[in-house]
């Protein structure tokens, strides 16, 4: 049979859980993803869907639109930014209450992933994305780089958001660094106060923050195509010339579904 020419890519979703106090869909779940993310990806040939979560009070019993469902139907996946990881999700516990994250959030996501992963479907995670991944492999982070990481620069900057940046350094060999021939340092955004903090399971760091060497990017070094940055490649203006250009990020990532989606109509 003739492939589809449009790839199909889930991206995660965003939560606003119930609120009574809530002026719109008052005490009522939301879920939305930020439009810049889908429009990132429809700079190509691309179909966007945003993937909700199956749980829910009101979600029939036995129902077939469960994660493993999407990760039949899709050709990759995004996790993408927002709320804080919970603590919980590695083993620790909120040093303070406002940095206890969306658990709810996080185990629907982190079985997301496990679903692409079991298909080796290619994933890949922007921001709260490459921190989902970092502890859906067991790994850890930091709650809060102010607190725990002193020497940090300031990652998250209310006041000018996706215009705070800083340097980001390519680890030389890594994939990242073969996306970048000749280039060894760039400029990204940082809208974050969380942090990869122990590396989990087979995932290799590809890029640090400088001068205080925070984890920016990470690969899993497994069989399946894995990759995550701690920037928000669909923030920045593309006209800009002094950022990074993410299209080499978003091209690799898409060739990886493409590839899986090929190879899945010759069998």
């Amino acid at each position: 049979p003739q492939i589809p020419t449009m790839l199909k890519i889930g991206i995660s979703a965003c939560f606003f859980h119930e609120d009574p106090q809530r002026p719109i869909f008052k005490g009522m779940t939301l879920q939305y993803i930020e439009q810049n993310v889908a429009h990132w990806l429809m700079q190509r040939d691309v179909l966007a869907f945003m993937v909700p979560s199956p749980e829910g009070r009101t979600r029939r019993a036995g129902s077939k639109a469960t994660v493993d469902a999407y990760a039949q139907e899709l050709d990759g996946l995004v996790l993408m930014g927002g709320s804080d990881v919970c603590p919980e999700s590695y083993g620790e516990k909120a040093l303070r209450p406002e940095w206890n994250g969306d658990r709810v959030r996080d185990d629907y996501e982190i079985a997301l992933l496990r679903a692409f992963m079991a298909l080796q479907k290619p994933v890949l995670g922007v921001c709260r994305g490459a921190q989902v991944i970092n502890v859906a492999l067991g790994g850890t982070l930091y709650q809060d780089l102010g607190t725990q990481a002193p020497h940090a620069l300031n990652h998250r900057n209310w006041a000018v958001y996706e215009e705070n940046c800083h340097a980001t350094s390519f680890v030389p060999g890594s994939g990242l660094a073969r996306l970048y021939p000749g280039t060894t340092l760039v400029k990204t955004n940082s809208i974050h106060h969380q942090a990869v903090k122990e590396p989990g399971r087979d995932l290799a760091v590809e890029a640090w923050s400088e001068p205080d060497r925070i984890v920016e990017a990470i690969r899993y070094t497994g069989p399946a195509y894995l990759f995550a940055v701690q920037w928000h490649p669909e923030f920045h203006a593309p006209d800009d010339p002094s950022f990074v250009d993410d299209t080499p990020i978003l091209d690799e990532f898409l060739a990886a579904a493409a590839q899986h989606k090929a190879a899945a109509y010759t069998i």
